[in-house]
């Protein structure tokens, strides 16, 4: 049975709406882990799913008129809620407007970007913020034009102590200066605190919330953690509505963009 319909303020007084259902917490899904994301804007890109995350796009760069977004992290609230298909889909369509982007793996616990790319993850992220190569060894191209992508690298046993170090401060100044666009795929923000630290780092954020599947407490919780760093929240994507839910315009797995102008 749906709960009452949950509204939850950003920044600056807008309201973003939820229909979320209570539900048992969700086994962790490892496929992607595995085997990747599914990669809808590059093997497909005429579809209507292909379409939206075109609509995400635009969304986004027009969410905040007044300010450059250079850095967008896309995290959810939740492990398996679909937010590094979301990101790493959007990094495609954005490529495809003939700017320079680079997805960067900030999931040091659970990567998929180098899977999804079939890349090597030999040298990656954390390797970089140990401090024992330099940037220019851990930018890879991709298959797509204009995508260059960051791997997480091998695992370390303080992603966030790495995350919050002066290196990371370093590939913001130097990348910022050699790309469009930087795209985070970070780590759930109520599992660890690692979201947190990147976010109050980044131009924007965005959360990910897949319907009938968030919580409403989590996704509270995550936007409240989000403040807690005055973290430029830009707005939410409620992914894997299915077209009867979205009456009869959009088919597919994913919707629309919410809260695009939260100020």
């Amino acid at each position: 049975m749906i709960k009452k319909l949950t509204k939850i303020s950003l920044r600056g007084g807008s309201k973003v709406a939820f229909k979320l259902f209570k539900k048992s917490v969700p086994k962790l899904d490892n496929y992607s882990l595995s085997h990747g994301v599914s990669l809808v804007t590059y093997d497909n890109p005429i579809s209507t799913i292909s379409e939206q995350f075109n609509s995400i796009r635009t969304n986004i760069q027009f969410s905040s008129v007044d300010r450059n977004l250079r850095s967008i992290l896309f995290t959810s609230s939740a492990p398996s809620e679909g937010k590094s298909t979301v990101s790493n889909n959007v990094a495609i369509s954005w490529a495809k407007q003939d700017k320079r982007v680079l997805l960067i793996d900030a999931d040091l616990r659970r990567p998929t970007i180098h899977r999804t790319f079939g890349v090597s993850n030999h040298l990656g992220l954390s390797n970089f913020l140990s401090g024992t190569v330099d940037l220019g060894t851990i930018v890879q191209p991709t298959m797509v034009e204009n995508l260059f992508v960051i791997t997480s690298g091998p695992t370390a046993p303080n992603p966030s102590e790495l995350l919050g170090s002066q290196r990371i401060n370093q590939l913001f100044a130097t990348l910022s200066e050699e790309f469009d666009c930087l795209i985070f795929d970070a780590p759930p923000i109520n599992s660890v605190t690692d979201a947190q630290v990147l976010a109050a780092k980044v131009d924007g954020v965005v959360l990910v919330v897949p319907y009938k599947i968030a919580n409403k407490v989590g996704v509270a919780k995550a936007k409240r953690s989000l403040e807690t760093v005055h973290a430029h929240i830009l707005g939410v994507i409620m992914n894997r509505m299915t077209k009867d839910k979205l009456e009869g315009y959009y088919g597919g797995e994913y919707s629309g963009y919410y809260g695009v102008n939260p100020k």
